[in-house]
Order: structure tokens, then C-alpha cells, then sequence
């Protein structure tokens, strides 16, 4: 175990042939994720600065992106950092700091779209109780919702592995994540337990959720005139997609 001054370090054994490729990776990755951050700030910013878009369903998408910017700067720079060193390493406390990070967000991301499609919900199948429903209060109980959840979930995991005791130091993958538990000599129970729980909640739920949004939308539609159908395939196609794209 290598310590300095009491710290624990972890070695990322994640990485194919850094040493040989390690600018290709750094190049991509400093693409990607300048894109990233650049597309997602560009449209969060035109989304504040207009008045006529702070609407539920535009400050649901500013907050989409934003969740996206935090997510991908929680690992992008260390990937970045560690394609430019010859040891790709990180103490342990930052490494459970990434983890829980990565799954907060990560869950937020569902609950997110799950939001968006009540809202699309309530804007299609209740058109006139609409802006009774979705009120400036009721957007911010969603949002602080959205995010509170998840990050009250992963602390309880996250605070015990901080506790557990390590029977390796090589942890592999890239970038830290569940695979945490394989470093622990003995996998708490209750850490188990509230990993389920936490799949549950954060990911089976919500998805279950939005495919029943969606199939309601798609009743309701399919009983309306050609307005109310063209009206929710231009809200709704877009959402479908993104949703898909992150069940994938």
C-alpha cells in the first residue's frame, strides 16, 4: 500500500496502450469534451438570457445540459491528466469523490428526462390546466427533486466504502466507478443492498416511467385531430431519441 502523508493511491489499470497512443487519446478526448462543454454552455446561456424561453420545458433542458456538463468534467480532465502521465494513478478519496459524482448525475440524468416527459405529458393530455400544473414552484420542487434524490442515495454507499478496508490498490478501469467494491477485502451487505435499491429508484423506475408517459401521450394523440399529433411528434421525437440514446 503506497502512502503519502496518510493517503491511499489507486492505479487506473483501465488504459490500452497509453504509452504508444497517449496524444491520439489526449487529442480526441480534448475534442470531445470541448464540444461538449461548449454546445451544452452556449444553449444553457441563450436559454437564461432570453426571456420568452423560461418555460418548464426549455429550463428542463438547460438543466439536462447542464447535469451533462458537471457528469463529463467529473471524469474528462482526469482522463486527460492521466493520458499525459506516465502513472495513471489517483488517491482514494478523490477516487470516491469521482464515484459519487458520477452516479449522482448519472441518476439525475433519469429523473431529469423523466420530468420532461410528465411535463410533455401534462402539455399534450392537459393542455388547459397546463400552466395551473406547472407553475415556477413546482418546476423548482422537480428540479431540486431531480438532483437531492440521487445524491442522498449514492452518499450512504460512498460513506461506508470510504470506511472499508482495501485488499488491492488496482483498480480496473479508466475511471472510478462501482468497480470500487472489487478493492475491498469484504463487500458490505448494506452496501449491496443499497446499490439494488439505488438501481431501482434511479434507473428501472424512471425509465419505466417515461415509456409510460410516452405510451399515454401516444394514446391521447392517436385519438386527437392531425394539430394535436403534429404537436406532439415535434415536442416529443426529440426526447424520444435523447432517452434512447441514454438507455443505450
Amino acid at each position: 500500500m503506497d502512502n503519502e502523508a496518510n493517503v491511499t493511491y489507486i492505479t487506473l489499470d483501465g488504459h490500452v496502450e497509453v504509452n504508444k497512443y497517449r496524444y491520439v487519446y489526449f487529442f480526441i478526448m480534448f475534442i470531445v469534451y470541448t464540444l461538449i462543454i461548449c454546445s451544452n454552455s452556449t444553449i444553457v446561456y441563450l436559454i437564461w438570457v432570453h426571456q420568452n424561453l423560461h418555460e418548464p420545458m426549455y429550463i428542463f433542458i438547460a438543466a439536462l445540459l447542464l447535469n451533462s456538463v458537471v457528469y463529463s468534467t467529473n471524469i474528462y480532465p482526469k482522463l486527460l491528466i492521466d493520458f499525459l502521465s506516465e502513472k495513471q494513478i489517483i488517491s482514494y478519496s478523490a477516487c470516491l469523490f469521482q464515484f459519487y459524482i458520477f452516479y449522482t448525475f448519472g441518476g439525475s440524468e433519469f429523473l431529469l428526462l423523466s420530468v420532461m416527459a410528465y411535463d410533455r405529458y401534462v402539455s399534450i393530455c392537459k393542455p388547459l390546466q397546463y400552466h395551473t400544473i406547472m407553475k415556477k414552484t413546482t418546476v423548482s420542487i422537480f428540479l431540486l427533486f431531480a438532483w437531492l434524490l440521487p445524491a442522498c442515495h449514492i452518499a450512504v454507499p460512498t460513506i461506508l466504502s470510504s470506511k472499508a478496508k482495501l485488499s488491492d490498490l488496482t483498480l480496473k478501469g479508466i475511471f472510478c466507478n462501482n468497480s470500487i467494491y472489487k478493492l475491498q477485502c469484504v463487500t458490505s451487505r448494506v452496501i449491496t443492498i443499497f446499490g439494488v435499491v439505488s438501481l431501482v429508484d434511479l434507473s428501472i423506475l424512471p425509465m419505466l416511467f417515461i415509456i409510460f408517459t410516452y405510451i399515454k401521450i401516444f394514446i391521447v394523440t392517436y385519438r386527437s385531430c392531425r394539430e394535436v399529433r403534429k404537436k406532439a411528434a415535434e415536442t416529443c421525437l426529440p426526447r424520444l431519441v435523447l432517452c434512447f440514446m441514454l438507455f443505450m
